[in-house]
């Protein structure tokens, strides 16, 4: 009997603690619950007059530091966007401004006139040469010279129509020889009697343009063959860019069309189409599109590799916005920072990437009017990365 009133005394004494625990359980929770309400701060909302309080890619900054850090923030609008295509390209020689020096007879060199890097007039002495075939051919040219003006002199009463006719033709062909071998005209005229005997077999090249002097491998004594090329003059003040597009692309280009030049140091120059090519490359399946660029301030050379930006003629409009203020979130999506209800109030929204036109950037996924960060977005974004929170929404 007195076991069982024992066991019936630690049962219930067992039973009021478990509903006493219970009770200061729900107490505690309870206060807990009122504490957060009226603390608000820990519970993710935003504390006017901090600095920065965040949640899920939220970020408040305090109206003096949003003038500091030089943020912006603008409505998106819908802005015509140029069409511009893409393309890496090389850097290449206007051939309409540049020529090849070369003896067309066998000759030896006398005398170097000028040398690499010189720039030189057009019509400006370039090598002396001598040569056997020009002294025979000059020393023809002279007598059949010679016979010429006695002809005329005497004229076409006095001598026969075939005499006349016959020493004309040999003073045309003796002279177009002569030309052909490397003489102009200033230089035969030179070849009066009283240079007969120290001009015979010498003669000069001369510059087909003005430009630099890019080759000149020879030497002095040297013999030179027919068709050996003894000097590279060039012309670097307008430039050629040689881009390759696919068939598809290059029917979209227009000859006319602007270009921009973005050179490595990122600066860039103007440019224009100026040809495109008819034939395919065979290997690499492209078409040549020749753009013609100012190159006096001597930026550009040959043989560079450079991007261009083609523009299209029809432009589009789009949601856009300065490519900088559109940054990559910690999981690699493209987000821009969006302003909330309040100024220096600002949120982290993913946005799809359309295309990058020049220094502005399409976007995707926003509404008209939204008023975005346009400038300082890295900063903003810096500033919430502080906290160590993640700046992504989705």
């Amino acid at each position: 009997m007195k076991m069982k009133i024992l066991l019936t005394w630690v049962l219930s004494t067992l039973i009021s603690i478990s509903t006493f625990s219970q009770t200061q359980t729900h107490e505690h929770e309870e206060q807990k619950h009122t504490e957060i309400q009226e603390n608000p701060v820990n519970n993710g909302e935003f504390k006017k007059g901090g600095e920065i309080e965040e949640e899920s890619g939220l970020v408040y900054i305090a109206t003096d530091k949003l003038k500091a850090a030089g943020i912006i923030v603008k409505p998106l609008i819908l802005q015509n966007l140029d069409n511009e295509l893409y393309a890496p390209a090389e850097v290449k020689l206007n051939a309409y401004l540049s020529s090849k020096i070369m003896s067309r007879i066998s000759a030896q060199v006398v005398s170097r006139e000028v040398k690499l890097g010189d720039f030189v007039e057009k019509g400006q002495a370039l090598i002396t040469l001598s040569s056997v075939t020009m002294a025979q051919a000059v020393g023809e040219f002279l007598l059949a010279n010679e016979e010429w003006i006695r002809v005329q002199k005497l004229g076409k009463s006095t001598v026969s129509l075939k005499r006349y006719n016959q020493a004309k033709i040999a003073y045309i062909s003796m002279r177009s020889k002569i030309m052909a071998y490397g003489m102009n005209d200033l230089q035969i005229e030179a070849l009066s009697e009283s240079h007969k005997s120290k001009m015979l077999g010498k003669f000069q090249l001369l510059a087909l343009k003005e430009g630099v002097v890019a080759s000149d491998n020879f030497i002095e004594g040297e013999l030179i063959e027919p068709s050996r090329v003894l000097f590279d003059i060039i012309n670097e003040n307008i430039l050629w860019i040689e881009a390759q597009l696919s068939p598809k692309q290059a029917q979209l280009v227009k000859i006319g069309a602007d270009v921009r030049i973005q050179l490595l140091n990122n600066s860039w120059l103007q440019g224009k189409v100026i040809q495109k090519h008819h034939l395919l490359n065979e290997r690499t399946r492209t078409i040549g599109v020749r753009i013609q660029v100012d190159n006096k301030q001597d930026k550009l050379h040959s043989g560079m590799y450079v991007n261009v930006q083609i523009k299209m003629q029809q432009a589009e409009a789009y949601l856009a916005l300065p490519t900088e203020s559109v940054l990559r979130s910690p999981d690699g999506d493209w987000a821009v920072f969006v302003e909330q209800d309040e100024a220096g109030k600002f949120k982290s929204v993913e946005v799809e990437v359309l295309k990058t036109i020049g220094d502005y950037t399409a976007i995707k996924g926003l509404k008209v009017g939204t008023r975005v960060v346009v400038k300082g977005a890295f900063f903003v974004q810096s500033e919430l990365a502080k906290s160590g929170f993640s700046v992504h929404n989705h």
